[in-house]
């Protein structure tokens, strides 16, 4: 009786232990991963096609309530404070080009041959008649920076887990946007959209991301759109086509030069 006790004791203790083990080596599903803080979550969106230096191939397709057109555009940055964006084609607006390098921002107009210096007012301003802005395409500013910001929802959302961060500017910020919701998947915080409101809270435009593909190792949007609110049947549409990441760029790359190569 006593062996048998002890064979029962025994047998109980290892079952405990081959639970114990299987507890501790699960597989760590996505709601387990640690948690992006805000500023991360922010930083991803704003970093989203960046890295210590990057370099893509994109086309940007416009369409309004009179016309439509598609521009090929070449895109090079470095770090979070130097890009510069190249028109391709068409053979119109080929060459044409803005220059971001420190706190310091350039278009290129090759047709009259001039470098024409931004000031801060026109950061808000459309670029080539897109949908979206100067800033939106150098990233002058950056949501982490320019605004004050909170999660205000994370959970479940028309079937996805998603969380949403909301952003107020700060008093000093140099922006035009009353109020900034970003909204991410929580699996991967991949960003879905971002959405834009003007100083009296109302909706100005929606930054949607979509087609996730693999794209110089990363899984990352392939498609971005902007939409207007007051304007739905207009958008803007970037489709990149390939991504390099972490590749050799010299400072000067990103000079006046350059620009008018």
């Amino acid at each position: 009786m006593k062996t048998f006790l002890k064979m029962l004791m025994k047998t109980a203790y290892l079952t405990i232990l081959v639970l114990v083990l299987l507890l501790n080596h699960a597989p760590t599903t996505a709601q387990e991963k640690p948690a992006l803080t805000p500023k991360q979550i922010l930083d991803k969106v704003d970093d989203l096609f960046r890295s210590s230096s990057s370099k893509g191939l994109a086309t940007m397709t416009v369409t309004t309530a009179h016309w439509k057109r598609s521009l090929s555009l070449e895109m090079w940055s470095k770090g979070k404070n130097k890009s510069l964006v190249r028109i391709l084609a068409p053979k119109k607006e080929k060459g044409t080009a803005t220059l971001r390098s420190g706190n310091d921002i350039w278009n290129y107009l090759p047709k009259v041959k001039r470098v024409i210096k931004l000031p801060s007012s026109m950061m808000a301003a459309s670029w080539m008649g897109s949908h979206f802005t100067n800033d939106d395409l150098v990233k002058e500013s950056r949501m982490a920076d320019d605004y004050t910001f909170q999660i205000t929802f994370r959970g479940e959302r028309e079937g996805q887990e998603i969380v949403e961060v909301t952003c107020h500017p700060k008093p000093d910020a140099a922006v035009v946007w009353g109020k900034v919701l970003v909204t991410a998947q929580i699996k991967d915080y991949l960003p879905l959209n971002v959405k834009y409101f003007d100083e009296d809270l109302r909706l100005a435009r929606t930054m949607t991301f979509s087609d996730v593909a693999q794209l110089g190792g990363r899984r990352i949007p392939s498609l971005v759109s902007m939409v207007p609110k007051d304007k739905p049947e207009e958008s803007t549409v970037i489709s990149y086509k390939k991504m390099d990441f972490d590749i050799d760029l010299d400072n000067d790359f990103f000079s006046l030069r350059n620009l008018q190569r």
